[in-house]
């Protein structure tokens, strides 16, 4: 009995994973944005992080990743993200003066981009979309030769997901086994 309900937890979770926080695109097949992607599970957040070779163009962005509660509930289950994942990543400029600060870097409430990761087989190819919104208008896909999509592929410790600095998902990932210490 015990081990055929630790067989159904995972299954239930997926389930309730694609009922609550599924994506929602409109008409033109964009991503509505969700509203309250700030009160999800909060993953990480990185200073001036770049994964290309271009410089950081002279102001300092601190990202933030968010990802759906119901999702996080499956990958804490099983180290894998169900379909329907949305990932959130908000960049947001950094600032030194303000109020008390004397030294270091603080988050403003100034944007600097709108990013999402979304887990969905039947409308990607590779199983996974990127989007860019602008404001909070709705995401619009990027195109498969955007650069995200390789270099996701290519680095990611987790079904094209970058892991390795989510300092909470992580340590699920390697001992649930789905973690790739390559990258």
């Amino acid at each position: 009995m015990i081990r055929a309900l630790k067989l159904l937890t995972p299954l239930l979770l997926i389930a309730s994973a694609n009922a609550s926080d599924a994506p929602r695109y409109n008409d033109a097949g964009e991503l509505m944005v969700p509203a309250d992607y700030r009160d999800w599970i909060f993953l990480t957040s990185g200073l001036n992080m770049n994964y290309g070779d271009e410089p950081i163009a002279g102001h300092d962005t601190f990202d933030n990743v968010f990802v759906d509660p119901a999702s996080w509930r499956v990958f804490k289950a099983t180290g894998r993200w169900p379909q329907g994942t949305i990932f959130v990543k908000e960049g947001l400029r950094g600032a030194t003066n303000g109020s008390i600060n004397r030294t270091g870097q603080f988050q403003t409430e100034q944007r600097a981009y709108l990013e999402f990761h979304i887990r969905d087989a039947k409308r990607f190819p590779s199983g996974w979309g990127f989007f860019e919104a602008t404001d909070d208008m709705p995401a619009k896909v990027l195109p498969t030769s955007a650069s995200c999509y390789t270099c996701h592929q290519q680095h990611a410790a987790v079904e094209t997901t970058f892991v390795q600095f989510y300092p909470t998902a992580k340590p699920i990932a390697v001992k649930a086994g789905t973690f790739d210490a390559s990258n």
